[in-house]
This record gives structure tokens, C-alpha cells and sequence, in this order.
């Protein structure tokens, strides 16, 4: 993969869509080998797991707390703390449907709700619908950047006030967020950001490695809801997994009874992570 510092110096024109078109034309004549290529990856994913899960598991503990989603279930989380890890250690765990959360790892063990539905795409595959393309177009006027994370005033009002619009619980703060969620990062990470005439609209949190991308947060601003900037966020991701020659990018979850969430399926072709094993989704 292209250097890190590189992404600094990376811009997205949005005037031109050739790249969402040519994996949209790849697409027919690709997806049946992409299939095979899936299946194989993740078979050897899950048997390198296997080994590196023997070597953790101990240090993994249940963590019970109210569903951070707003459904009515008790949450359980699988967890454990790590140093930093490699690339290939993240990209087993990512493989096994575990999620990063600072300097944790996790994954949902809820005995009531499987909701938490991990999803990923696969860039070279990803066939953008009408409605993706218009939101594409619409936001041609947003200026993409790329910096280290970090709490600077500007992205922690940012994060302040979507936090409250959406999540307005007392214990969600910008700062509780940076500091123990993002900025306490075992793996490489940046900040994308998202500007409009220089005044910040969006904040997106990532992980990168060799050849995954993981989809970390993303914040905006509530007065911006119109522009759909949570669909231009993956759109955006999308472009630079292309440009990076990154095979997977990794949403997160998709939570069907949570509507804040529902806007993920709609990136196709997509895969599900359920019982063990990553399909594709109808």
C-alpha cells in the first residue's frame, strides 16, 4: 500500500465519478470470481484466527451494560484490552467479526438480540444505486481532507453536537469520545474530514491497513442532515479503498431494527458476518 503520509496529500474530485463507474462496470464480470476469492480468504482468516484466539481468549471478559443502540435488550460485550497490534492481528479480528473500541476489541454476545449485524463491501465490487449517485453529486461541493486524530476545538464542537442531537444520554461527550474511542487508537488511524467553504461538517474516523479499511465513527453536523453526509461518508471511503488498492472496507454494524443504521445495506453488493461466516446479502 501507498505510504501513509500520502493520504495527507490525497484529494477527491467529485466532479468525476469514473471510479464509481468502472467498479460499477467491473462488477457483472467480477462478482462470481470475487465470490471464490471471499471464500478463500476467509477460510484462511478463520483458520490463522483460531491459532491467535488460543493465544488471547484468556484475557477476554463479558462486559453487561444497556444497549448503546437504544433497543431494549441488555448488552454484553466480549472484550479485551491490547497494546498495539499488527496488521494482519487486526485483520483476523476484523475477519471474526470483532469491532475496535479505543484500545479494546470486542464482539456482541447479546443472549436476547443478535441485531449487531457486522457488514463489510468490497470496494472493486461496489455498484452505487441512483440515489447514492445523487447524493454524490449533491455534495461535489465538499472538500475532503485527511489529518492525524486528534482533539482539536473544532472536530470536539463538531462531535459535541451531534452527540447531542442524536445521542443526548449525560454520559455521551465529544471529549469522553476522543479521548478514550479515538484517539486511543492500537492500530493506525486518521480522521477524514469533510468541509464546506472551510467550515467543518463532517468527521470520519478510520483504521487502515495493508489491504482493510475499518470504519471507525462518523460524526456531522445536524444542521447538514440534508446533504446525507453519513452515505457520503462510505462513498468517500469507497473512492479511497480504490485509489489505495484496500480490498475491504469494513461499515461496522448494520442493525435492522435501528433506523440510524438501515442506510448501510443500501451499499451493494455487501456482506453479512452471521453465525460465524461472511455472505453475501440478498
Amino acid at each position: 500500500m501507498t505510504g501513509k503520509k500520502e493520504w495527507a496529500e490525497l484529494s477527491i474530485d467529485r466532479t468525476d465519478d469514473s471510479g464509481m463507474k468502472s467498479a460499477c462496470s467491473a462488477h457483472a464480470e467480477a462478482r462470481c470470481e470475487g465470490m471464490a476469492v471471499t471464500t478463500e480468504y476467509d477460510q484462511r482468516c478463520a483458520a490463522e484466527f483460531v491459532r491467535l484466539q488460543h493465544r488471547v481468549d484468556r484475557y477476554f471478559v463479558e462486559l453487561k451494560t444497556e444497549c448503546p443502540y437504544g433497543l431494549p435488550y441488555i448488552a454484553r460485550f466480549y472484550q479485551a484490552m491490547f497494546g498495539p497490534l499488527t496488521d494482519r492481528a487486526m485483520e483476523l479480528f476484523l475477519a471474526a467479526g470483532y469491532r475496535r473500541n479505543g484500545n479494546c476489541l470486542y464482539a456482541m454476545r447479546c443472549h436476547e438480540c443478535q441485531g449487531c449485524i457486522p457488514i463489510r463491501l468490497r470496494p472493486k465490487l461496489f455498484q452505487p444505486n441512483r440515489t447514492q449517485r445523487r447524493i454524490a453529486k449533491k455534495n461535489c461541493d465538499i472538500e475532503v481532507r485527511f489529518d492525524r486524530v486528534n482533539m482539536d476545538r473544532e472536530n470536539l464542537d463538531l462531535c459535541g453536537r451531534f452527540l447531542e442531537a442524536r445521542y443526548p444520554q449525560e454520559y455521551n461527550s465529544a471529549d469522553g469520545y476522543y479521548g478514550g474511542f479515538f484517539c486511543n487508537s492500537i492500530v493506525d488511524s486518521m480522521r477524514v474530514e469533510f468541509r464546506l467553504d472551510g467550515q467543518l461538517v463532517g468527521g470520519s474516523i478510520i483504521d487502515l491497513g495493508e489491504s482493510w479499511m475499518n470504519a471507525v465513527y462518523f460524526y456531522f453536523d445536524p444542521d447538514e442532515s440534508r446533504r446525507s453526509l453519513g452515505t457520503f461518508n462510505i462513498l468517500t471511503l469507497i473512492d479511497l479503498c480504490l485509489e489505495f488498492g484496500i480490498e475491504y472496507l469494513y461499515l461496522g454494524y448494520y442493525i435492522p431494527d435501528v433506523r440510524a443504521m438501515s442506510y448501510k445495506q443500501k451499499f451493494r453488493p455487501h456482506e453479512l458476518f452471521e453465525n460465524g461466516i461472511w455472505h453475501l446479502a440478498d
